[in-house]
């Protein structure tokens, strides 16, 4: 059970299928009687790009400095995002290459390849859109965006356990379809919460 969620939006629409299913993960998750803490990629404004690497730092605006302290704050974290050219949305990587840094993420160890994970003791769940169906996804391409966002970000830093639902192909889906995808977030919140 998680008693405080940091549901994150990361479609850079207002109105998005992401959004809709983050909208009954966050219902059936308080249910439960679970904390929620939400943000909408939309309505954050920052400069997404990371001029200088790691070398020279830019200060944070204030968006992303409350994206952190959610992430820090949060026992489990929920994102839904769509999988555009076989990762997240440009903006969504903009949070994360401004974001989750060294220091915040991850501390790189100076004598050796390897890092500490600093965001350990977070579970999260990642809920991903595609045009392709998910077998296709899977066979022809080996889920690049799962693979992103689960493996080399939120593992990356510690998250435990990370379970990934995809869902496609979305621009060919019924409303039927649709629902049931829906449902199935909201069930999923509920699990979480209880």
């Amino acid at each position: 059970m998680a008693d405080r969620i940091f549901v994150w939006v990361g479609h850079p629409a207002q109105n998005s299928l992401s959004s809709a299913l983050a909208n009954a993960y966050t219902r059936g998750a308080e249910i439960g009687g679970t904390e929620i803490r939400r943000m909408n990629l939309d309505e954050m404004s920052f400069d997404p790009d990371l001029t200088n690497g790691y070398k020279q730092r830019k200060e944070l605006e204030p968006c992303l400095e409350e994206w952190r302290e959610n992430i820090l704050w949060a026992e489990h974290l929920a994102w839904f995002y769509p999988q555009w050219w076989g990762g997240m949305p440009a903006k969504m990587k903009g949070v994360l290459d401004r974001a989750y840094l060294p220091g915040f993420a991850m501390n790189y160890h100076e004598d050796d390849p390897w890092w500490d994970k600093l965001l350990q003791g977070r579970s999260a769940d990642v809920f991903i859109t595609a045009d392709a169906p998910d077998f296709f996804d899977r066979l022809a391409y080996g889920r690049p965006a799962q693979n992103q966002g689960v493996n080399l970000v939120l593992k990356f830093a510690g998250g435990k356990p990370v379970k990934c639902h995809q869902f496609g192909s979305a621009k060919s889906a019924k409303p039927e379809k649709i629902s049931r995808w829906i449902a199935r977030a909201e069930k999923r919140g509920r699990a979480i919460a209880i």
